[in-house]
């Protein structure tokens, strides 16, 4: 995928991966790994941040609301250095596939270039709380299959980053994303992420070609039971929250 050495804030050079195999992934299956998007040393420290109640805005348990089992922490801004690099580079990147597939299902909202514009948008409709997150699983953990939505605007891609080492850090807790067609069963797929993988998935719906037209496929994600150990994760999450 071309060269991908390590920038400033420990970050692969985005412009590096190879994103139009990437874009045609995300077409034919809604989800695409970036491989080793951060760097152990960057995902440790960002792990690290979770012990911390500074800089986040709250904190969720899962089981309180019925969204599995562990916890997450939502950033407040301003977003810690990697974490607003990612943003907004990725979503330069994203920005022209998440315009095609809203043109190929008929939608007339169209995204700016940049993420501050696109973040503009999101504050002048209420959403004015930050979304990246900061994800930690421990044994028995999980993660229901779910949509990350908090308003009118929705940026149709996402992002989650692993921080930890599988096999190392901790065993299961794979990440899992199902795929509803029509008038067929679900597909699940399951993603192999190594520590500072990035994966690209879609948020909510995704089209799809079909010998009828392009069809609107709905998808949902989550983690698998962890079996052993402690996982971090870092989500990238385009748009704002009311």
């Amino acid at each position: 995928m071309g060269s991908r050495d390590a920038g400033c804030d420990g970050i692969a050079s985005i412009d590096g991966y190879d994103w139009s195999a990437i874009s045609t992934e995300l077409d034919a299956y809604g989800c695409a790994v970036l491989p080793g998007l951060l760097n152990p040393e960057t995902c440790g420290e960002l792990s690290s941040l979770y012990a911390r109640d500074h800089g986040f805005r709250s904190r969720v348990v899962m089981g309180r609301h019925g969204f599995g089992m562990g916890e997450y922490k939502y950033w407040a801004y301003p977003l810690p250095g990697p974490v607003q690099a990612l943003r907004i580079g990725l979503y330069f990147r994203l920005a022209p596939l998440a315009n095609r597939w809203n043109q190929r299902l008929g939608e007339e909202v169209r995204y700016p270039d940049s993420h501050a514009d696109f973040l503009a948008l999101c504050h002048q409709s209420g959403q004015v709380r930050p979304t990246p997150l900061l994800l930690r699983y421990g044994p028995g953990d999980y993660n229901c299959l779910h949509q990350d939505l908090y308003g009118d605007w929705v940026f149709p891609l996402q992002v989650a980053v692993l921080l930890s080492e599988p096999g190392r850090d901790f065993t299961g807790g794979e990440f899992v994303i199902t795929e509803q067609r029509p008038r067929m069963q679900s597909r699940a797929e399951v993603v192999p992420l190594r520590q500072g993988d990035g994966v690209i998935f879609a948020v909510h719906h995704r089209p799809l070609s079909g010998t009828r037209g392009t069809y609107r496929v709905n998808l949902r994600h989550g983690v698998s039971r962890l079996r052993t150990g402690q996982r971090h994760t870092l989500g990238i999450i385009f748009h704002d929250a009311v």
